[in-house]
């Protein structure tokens, strides 16, 4: 049974560490890199949840050579940050981070077709690698829009900013356009001071071109905020409103943001 890499590297794209170990690897395997070896199906899924906690990995794969025996690759690795990793192995993280590592991996194989033994050797964060603009239709960079989204739930206009072009415009409907991405942060910065707006994706359509999205709004009140535009809120209550959201792509970056509701407000009391 010939090992199928492509396959392999989809499902790892996919983002189901389950699937990826119950189908690639054998129940003997062996991980070793340098942070450890990890042996049988659970040492692979405890390295794995703990690599994986709050951050995407995606591999794109420069070279591969392959025989009966063995696989070796040549892989640009993308992480995308949806959480604080202070003890992220590649240096510490916060939600709306990406960096790129270049890794040598060798899979040696067992007679199934399995990887029985993992070794990887990586070199420091960006040297040696290629990069692919911020967003668009890649898996890396739907993961990245989804660190995106976690930097703007974060409040992190550092980050969330880096996304756009400096000429972006925001089209929200209830207030007047806003634009420049200075302009957008500062908008959102002085609203998080009595409200803060945290996004839940349901739905991410992506292309090159565009990121269309499904998602939920729920705007929180940390004071009163009686003039907020969606609903006139108290400390400590919360409202959610459906909505789409249309990013226009230039170059990997938004240049334009247009927003409008799905779903009626629903407002839950604090």
């Amino acid at each position: 049974m010939s090992f199928d890499y492509p396959a392999y590297l989809d499902c790892f794209l996919s983002g189901n560490d389950e699937a990826l170990v119950e189908r690639f690897f054998a129940k003997d395997c062996e991980m070793r890199s340098s942070s450890g070896v990890r042996r049988g199906l659970d040492g692979m899924r405890e390295f794995l949840a703990w690599a994986h906690d709050g951050v995407r990995e995606c591999p794109r794969v420069q070279h591969y050579l392959q025989d009966a025996n063995t696989v070796f690759a040549d892989i640009d690795m993308d992480f995308h940050a949806v959480k604080h990793r202070a003890d992220f192995p590649f240096g510490e993280v916060h939600p709306g981070d990406s960096l790129t590592v270049k890794f040598l991996a060798r899979y040696d194989l067992d007679d199934q077709g399995k990887v029985r033994v993992l070794t990887t050797a990586a070199w420091p964060p960006g040297v040696g690698v290629t990069t692919l603009p911020p967003l668009g239709g890649h898996p890396s960079q739907v993961a990245a829009y989804h660190a995106y989204a976690a930097a703007f739930s974060n409040g992190d206009p550092a980050r969330y900013t880096r996304f756009y072009t400096d000429d972006v415009v925001l089209e929200l409907g209830s207030v007047p356009k806003i634009e420049g991405a200075d302009g957008i942060a500062a908008f959102y910065t002085a609203m998080f001071k009595t409200v803060r707006e945290t996004l839940t994706i349901h739905h991410l359509d992506a292309s090159d071109e565009r990121l269309v999205v499904d998602c939920t709004s729920r705007f929180t009140a940390i004071e009163d905020a009686p003039d907020f535009v969606v609903a006139p809120l108290a400390k400590g209550d919360f409202v959610e409103v459906g909505v789409k959201v249309t990013y226009k792509l230039r170059e990997g970056r938004v240049y334009h943001i247009g927003v409008s509701r799905t779903r009626d407000p629903v407002l839950s009391p604090g």
